[in-house]
């Protein structure tokens, strides 16, 4: 769920700003996390933490499922990675590459497929019915669960 407002981070040199978040929180830069987050942060697309446990192994061998659940947290704190929660079976986590704008997330009811679109109202809107209510937004989200019409015409995804 992303933070209102969401945190602004120059992401000129991702691993290093990463090296510098450890180093601020008191954490070991180890070869696990560098190795887990240059996974996270490589994956295109949105990943689960099974995903990230597999593309961090072909870095480093030594990468448990343990440290990999461990870093999760941390990584989603950086700001680096952004977790997902689009209400199914796992999270879902995708790399913070540039600073954006509020983003919904549109899931394709056939193939579960998710797709990241700009939707700035949304933090505008947020924060304008708090401010009616005399509160602080926390958190939003915004998710559409929608059907591939093509699929519809043609029995196949468009996106899958």
């Amino acid at each position: 769920m992303p933070s209102i407002p969401e945190k602004s981070i120059a992401i000129e040199n991702p691993s290093e700003t990463f090296k510098e978040f450890l180093t601020s929180k008191g954490l070991r830069v180890t070869n696990q996390r560098l190795a887990i987050f240059d996974a996270a942060f490589s994956m295109p697309e949105h990943f689960t933490a099974e995903d990230l446990l597999d593309k961090a192994r072909k870095i480093d061998a030594s990468v448990s499922r343990a440290t990999v659940y461990r870093a999760l947290p941390i990584l989603t704190e950086s700001s680096l990675i952004r977790e997902v929660d689009v209400g199914l079976d796992n999270k879902y986590y995708l790399a913070n590459r540039t600073t954006k704008t509020f983003q919904a997330q549109v899931i394709c009811a056939d193939c579960s497929r998710i797709f990241e679109v700009d939707a700035p109202f949304m933090e505008w809107y947020g924060k304008t019915v708090c401010d009616k209510l005399g509160m602080l937004p926390e958190s939003q989200r915004l998710q559409v669960t929608a059907r591939c019409v093509s699929r519809e015409k043609t029995g196949v995804c468009a996106h899958a």
